[in-house]
């Protein structure tokens, strides 16, 4: 090595292996290595150095060509083999001069510089930054890759939330993953509350908690106003922050809520990292607007829903009624699913359906069908003849608004029940005996096909009966007979009807893509 006094400084210091059998000469290039900054680790065999690389990281190693165990070929050989160590630069420096094979027998094992002692320092350094560079290009554009995939896995998570529960969750591991730190999250849920989300180490359970709108609002008041955008900033370490966090705050709309989005600043190394940060900001965001629009336009199809079917059920003493209905948890919109019971004197009109579709169309249909049988009703006819004029209003002003009707006239005090049926699912009787489906059948609403007559049936004492629309028990790719079945099997005769009702919604109602409605009632 020369004699000459020389310090460079390097623009980032690096952990370099200095791999070399001679004290004397590792001495001299691992000082010259520390004097411009570097983390230095020196072993004297290729084994060891093997061995230190399984356990330690580095970001180069100098590697002497003759070792006492194995040559510096094959240990160069080795680490590009090995796919943890592969993008590793590896530098030869060989203690006497060697023959042009040799210099291309070490970089064609793939090292990636070879230096003959001795070395003027300044080369040495020199091209140990040029590795360094290339190495360090390596790696972040690797990292930048990977950050960008988990990126665009974390949208997708992000973008399927049905709720801001879900959302909340998904954007946390989203940001803790990307950045491999804890995050934190802020996510207004209404306009008196916000979620907060807690990850204080990668690959821990997200913690919720709500906070006052009050904590969101002073955040984006002192970043990001009232204007539409993103901000980050950094906050120091405080009672609402466990670290140094580096924040994005993203508005999409005047009058929306901001988002807000924290990771530790040491997790936020680069410009990239920041630019990351704010996609992940700016998705969150469009996410939490288009979920708050879904919430809003639920919660006005479910009012529009409710404001079709009854209000109060009517009562009789010797006939309990329970109903419940349940909107898809999967859609916005509007079924046409609906059940209806009116007092006829001392009888009941009783009914449950469901028009084809989900729509404005298909709501607007089931309300005249329902306002119809109730009218035909009045007016004395059967439950056959009310079919009947059913279908026929349908085919002329509803050509299209195929619907499926079971009609019961239940006659408490005789304990009877005349029935008929347009193509829904027949009505289950649950007495001592067991559960069984009555036979009662007849083509749907709309086709203008003949029709059987009505059933007519006695109901002792302490049956029932239930009617339901398929949301309850269908299920996707399922026959429907296997799931009629499914429910059949799990009845018993005196169980409360009310009980009844909330059991089988909890049990058949989660997630489902269809509405429910269903119909009890028990004859005392």
């Amino acid at each position: 090595m020369s004699g000459l006094e020389f310090v460079h400084e390097p623009a980032v210091p690096a952990r370099i292996l200095v791999v070399d059998d001679s004290e004397a000469s590792r001495y001299i290039t691992a000082r010259w290595l520390r004097r411009s900054g570097h983390e230095v680790t020196e072993v004297d065999t290729g084994a060891r150095a093997l061995s230190v690389l399984r356990h330690q990281p580095f970001d180069l190693v100098l590697l002497d060509v003759r070792l006492p165990d194995i040559s510096g070929f094959e240990v160069c050989g080795r680490i590009k083999a090995d796919p943890a160590t592969a993008a590793l630069p590896v530098i030869h420096i060989s203690a006497t001069f060697v023959e042009p094979d040799d210099r291309a027998h070490g970089l064609t094992q793939g090292a990636d510089g070879y230096l003959t002692e001795p070395v003027d320092p300044n080369v040495l350094l020199a091209t140990v930054e040029s590795a360094l560079r290339y190495y360090r290009a390596r790696v972040a554009a690797e990292r930048l890759a990977h950050r960008l995939n988990q990126l665009t896995e974390a949208s997708l998570t992000i973008y399927q939330a049905q709720s801001f529960p879900m959302l909340i969750k998904a954007v946390a591991g989203g940001a803790s993953t990307m950045f491999d730190s804890a995050a934190t999250v802020l996510i207004a849920a209404s306009e008196r509350e916000i979620r907060r989300a807690v990850i204080t180490e990668p690959g821990q359970p997200v913690a919720i908690r709500t906070e006052p709108a009050a904590l969101l609002d002073h955040l984006a008041a002192a970043r990001l106003g009232n204007r539409v955008g993103s901000s980050i900033t950094t906050m120091t370490r405080s009672e609402d922050w466990p670290d140094d966090m580096t924040v994005i705050m993203t508005r999409t709309k005047p009058d929306n809520p901001p988002i807000c989005v924290a990771v530790p600043t040491t997790a936020v190394a680069s410009k990239e990292d920041r630019n990351l940060l704010l996609q992940l900001g700016q998705a969150s965001a469009l996410a939490a607007d288009g979920l708050r629009a879904y919430t809003e336009e639920h919660s006005l199809a479910l009012t529009l829903q409710r404001s079709l079917l009854p209000g109060d059920v009517p009562h009789h003493p010797r006939l309990p009624v329970a109903v419940r209905y349940l909107p898809a948890s999967m859609t916005a919109e509007i079924g046409g699913d609906f059940y209806e019971v009116t007092n006829l004197d001392g009888k009941l009109l009783v009914a449950i359906g469901d028009v084809n579709g989900h729509s404005i169309e298909a709501a607007a249909i089931m309300g005249e069908v329902r306002h119809a049988l109730r009218a035909y009703a009045i007016e004395g006819h059967g439950p056959a003849e009310i079919i009947e004029r059913l279908d026929a209003m349908l085919r002329r002003f509803h050509p299209a608004g195929y619907t499926t009707l079971c009609l019961l006239l239940v006659d408490p005090v005789a304990r009877t029940v005349t029935m008929a049926n347009a193509g829904h699912i027949p009505p289950m009787l649950i007495d001592q005996d067991g559960a069984r489906y009555v036979e009662s059948h007849g083509p749907l609403l709309g086709i203008g096909v003949d029709r059987p007559a009505a059933v007519e049936m006695s109901l002792p004492a302490g049956t029932t009966v239930m009617l339901m629309t398929d949301g309850l028990v269908e299920r996707r790719g399922v026959p429907l007979g296997d799931d009629m079945e499914r429910l059949r099997a799990s009845m018993t005769h005196d169980e409360d009807i009310e009980a009844l009702c909330d059991r089988l919604l909890h049990t058949y109602g989660r997630n489902k893509e269809d509405d429910i409605a269903l119909l009890v009632f028990r004859v005392v």
